[in-house]
Order: structure tokens, then sequence, then C-alpha cells
């Protein structure tokens, strides 16, 4: 059942939509704040709630890459691979934040601190290299700085 919380605030945004259906994407990001991701149950509650079908929910859902219908670590890292960071050094950024982490992209890591996630742009390509942890913006990363972000969520 969705929570007082999360539904005053789906209600705060549904008063900026025209209908229901713009505002899905909101309540399932609305409803990943709260509980880390969105499961089945969440998308049925959501659907239910704004008089939506499930069916188009999920596929907003899949669509959406930011939206995460499975567990994911207490810090989502997004890698951007777009061209502009492969040029930039993607490739030696990726394997290092794998050999830290020791996990692949979309894997978790056992201690369940960091889910580690392609992105094909961030849109910093002025930047690039660049990731996103959590809602935070690093570029023009090199060896030295991604240890010293990783340390900064630990």
């Amino acid at each position: 059942m969705l929570s007082a919380e999360e539904i005053k605030a789906i209600d705060a945004e549904r008063a900026h939509y025209p209908t229901a259906q713009a505002v899905g994407i909101e309540a399932m990001k609305i409803v990943q704040h709260h509980r880390g991701w969105v499961s089945d149950e969440s998308l049925r509650e959501i659907a239910e709630y704004l008089g939506l079908s499930v069916e188009s929910l999920d596929g907003a859902a899949t669509f959406y890459n930011l939206i995460f219908r499975r567990p994911v670590g207490k810090h989502v890292i997004l890698i951007c691979d777009s061209v502009s960071c492969w040029i930039m050094g993607y490739e030696q950024l990726r394997e290092q934040l794998q050999t830290e982490l020791k996990i692949g992209l979309g894997e978790t890591t056992q201690d369940g601190r960091f889910t580690l996630l392609p992105s094909c742009c961030l849109g910093a390509c002025e930047r690039a290299p660049v990731m996103v942890v959590d809602q935070d913006l690093h570029g023009d990363l090199n060896s030295e700085k991604v240890g010293e972000i990783l340390a900064g969520y630990e």
C-alpha cells in the first residue's frame, strides 16, 4: 500500500500535470525514492491509485532507465558510455570501477553499497569521462579521482 507520504508527494506532482498518465513516471520516481526501487507490487499500487494500467506504467518504466525495477545498492553509479566518454577513457574508468568494486556492469556489491550501471549519455561531454553517483555528477575522471569519489560514499 502506498504510504501517506508517497500519496501526498504524488498528489503534489499530479497538480502539475494534465492527466494521470502524464504523472506516471513522477509517481514511480517518488515511490523509488522512498523504497529504493519499484517492485511489481509497487507498480500495481501506483497504477491503481492513478487509475492506469500496470502495463502502461511498466512500459514507461522499461523505457526510462532511471526507474529501477529490481533492488539496487545504497548508491547507484551510472557510468557514461557515450562516444565522447569512450574517446576520453571510458574503458579504463569502467575497468577500474569493476576492479575496485569487484562487480560487473548491472551488478551490486556484496555489501549492498554500490550498483554499477552503464548509461548511454549523461549530458556532460565537455567533462568526459563522467559518472553519476546517486545525483552527483563527477567529470574529468582519472584513476586517482575515482578512488577518492568512491571513498566519499562509504
